[in-house]
């Protein structure tokens, strides 16, 4: 299941400052992990899907940068964004 615009849209008004804020970092980290979790259940079904492996270990690089970005930035954003989520680290 793909994420839909009005899935998107709700990520990012409940992340980010509004609907339309899909650039900030907590928008893109909120939508990562969305998309994290969608991967992994399909490889758990899937498990000589090589590709989707690859492109999962890229969103997760992807998303580990940007939490140590805004941790340096605003470690209390940071610090609700990892229990909002319920991330580890």
């Amino acid at each position: 299941m793909q994420l839909t615009a009005e899935k998107k849209k709700e990520l990012f008004k409940k992340y980010g400052s509004n609907e339309k804020d899909t650039g900030s970092t907590e928008a893109q980290i909120a939508l990562f992990s969305q998309r994290i979790s969608h991967l992994t259940s399909h490889l758990k079904t899937s498990k000589n899907d090589y590709h989707t492996q690859r492109s999962l270990l890229k969103l997760v690089g992807k998303r580990r940068r940007l939490l140590d970005y805004l941790k340096g930035k605003d470690i209390d954003k940071y610090r609700a964004i990892i229990k909002a989520l319920k991330l580890r680290k």
